[in-house]
């Protein structure tokens, strides 16, 4: 099945005027091999995508289809080695390592920011909004996975009723209350200008930057229904 990788891998050969063979051998792979890249019937590793990164000088975060811009993406060919073990070993397949780090960054800035505010309060109810979100993807994982439920104190049927969904959006509403109590102390926020983001994040900001855009998209979307 073709993907945003396959597609974009095969209209930038296109456009770039090479034959299939070409870009092969450029690449320093089989014919074969990058059409079945190119048409999806198999996934590449990560020293693949690095190369084809260089190759046809766009980002790494563009060839997943997560940007339509080439140069200013928030994910370079080398920062998707960050996410590797040691040797380049990629755990996981390229999106989910390419995602993982997109959540990471942002993450990054975002309780960089709040630590200038130094508010602990706003602080312990972010992390633990984002807690309850791995809680409750991991425990579902864990039970498709056939795991014992008895690892976990919480019963499962509490979980199923959405006990952490509630629990997220408590943190929610304490870190919204936070905020105001700051507010109303006059307490100076940092600038979250996209000029001081990029200065003060370099690289992190663009990652923050891609997880509002694209969620800002997906829920007006679904707001539209």
């Amino acid at each position: 099945m073709a993907t945003d990788f396959s597609r974009t891998l095969s209209l930038l050969r296109q456009e770039k005027g090479v034959s299939q063979r070409k870009a092969a051998a450029e690449l320093g792979i089989s014919q074969a091999l990058l059409s079945h890249y190119e048409n999806g019937i198999r996934e590449p590793g990560l020293a693949f995508v690095v190369r084809v990164c260089d190759y046809y000088h766009v980002s790494a975060d563009y060839m997943l289809g997560r940007t339509l811009a080439r140069d200013g993406s928030m994910l370079t060919a080398e920062e998707v080695l960050d996410m590797a073990e040691p040797g380049n070993i990629l755990q996981g397949s390229v999106l989910a390592t390419l995602r993982g780090k997109l959540l990471t960054s942002a993450c990054g800035v975002l309780f960089g920011l709040l630590g200038k505010l130094g508010d602990k309060a706003a602080i312990n109810a972010a992390a633990e909004y984002l807690s309850g979100a791995v809680y409750q993807l991991y425990r579902h994982l864990y039970r498709a996975a056939g795991g014992n439920e008895a690892y976990f104190s919480l019963d499962p049927a509490a979980c199923t009723m959405d006990t952490a969904a509630a629990d997220m959006k408590l943190a929610q509403v304490r870190f919204a209350r936070a905020l105001r109590s700051l507010n109303a102390r006059k307490m100076e926020f940092p600038d979250l200008s996209p000029e001081a983001l990029t200065a003060a994040y370099p690289g992190r900001c663009q990652s923050l930057t891609q997880v509002l855009s694209t969620t800002d998209a997906r829920l007006s979307e679904l707001n539209r229904m």
